[in-house]
């Protein structure tokens, strides 16, 4: 789908804002991403969203975030529409990373089904992966959220995760044994998930000789979380439903939510798939 005439630019340079005072944000949820290990808040989430402030759009990332630490009330949702409060994160040159007050969230409302939730996300949807990549060499400041539909999914590789390193271990050891004022029981330990996934696929550039690429979705973990009784190979065919059979199927049209990591501005990851169905179903080989 064409982007509207009065849509983003995805070639500008964002910059970010030079007042580090909090604001007061409104953005569309589209990206949970997997919990990791933090010494200072246990766990940390990852979230991309959308500005919908018309005279500032684009992508926002929200970090740190101790998600299960949330208030109930303030618990978000993909697509969820939420108002927060937020200040420009100083300590890190990408352009959409924000630092949130996470005791501000306030869930709006929650954006259900895939046409309804296309209308935010079409304007920002790219063909060329390799660009983006292309275009983070030497350039801290660069882009480092994008929404990509790849040309054609290749393959889902599943493999079992290898745990926890000596260092994420120890910042989990570290935070479970402090106790802080007005804790009332003991904090409980980030665990690893069983299985590790990635997606292999062609982006529209010519050139593109294929790209593979990790998926820390919240799903993929929350996933493996339910179905923890299953044995291995039972789980493995769980995620191939769900991430394959079903996000891939040749009726969806897989939408790859993509960021990098600050030490790695090359390292993109996948953070979240959108999987709306296609107009025309295309033939799987």
């Amino acid at each position: 789908m064409a982007n509207s005439l009065f849509g983003p630019d995805l070639e500008a340079t964002k910059e970010k804002p030079r007042d580090t005072r909090y604001q007061r944000l409104r953005l569309l949820i589209t990206v949970k991403a997997a919990p990791n290990p933090s010494e200072t808040y246990g766990e940390t989430v990852c979230v991309a969203a959308l500005n919908l402030d018309l005279n500032n759009p684009g992508w926002i990332r929200l970090y740190p975030i101790n998600y299960r630490e949330l208030d109930t009330e303030s618990r978000f949702r993909k697509y969820d529409i939420v108002t927060l409060e937020a200040q420009p994160n100083a300590g890190d040159p990408r352009p959409e990373s924000w630092r949130p007050r996470t005791d501000s969230f306030v869930v709006e409302k929650q954006i259900q089904g895939w046409d309804k939730r296309m209308a935010y996300i079409d304007d920002y949807v790219e063909r060329s992966m390799c660009d983006l990549k292309q275009g983070v060499q030497g350039r801290p400041g660069a882009r480092s959220l994008a929404a990509i539909r790849p040309k054609e999914v290749l393959g889902l590789d599943i493999e079992p995760h290898p745990g926890w390193t000596p260092e994420e271990r120890a910042k989990i050891d570290r935070y479970v044994n402090q106790l802080q004022l007005f804790e009332s029981g003991p904090r409980t330990a980030l665990q690893a998930p069983r299985f590790k996934a990635w997606y292999r696929y062609r982006c529209h550039t010519d050139s593109c000789r294929t790209h593979r690429q990790g998926i820390y979705d919240w799903e993929l973990v929350a996933l493996q979380r339910r179905f923890h009784h299953y044995d291995d190979q039972a789980l493995i065919q769980v995620v191939q439903e769900k991430f394959w059979d079903m996000m891939c199927a040749p009726e969806r049209d897989p939408i790859f939510f993509v960021g990098n990591q600050q030490a790695r501005p090359q390292g993109f990851i996948i953070l979240g798939v959108a999987y709306p169905r296609r107009s025309r179903p295309k033939s799987r080989s």
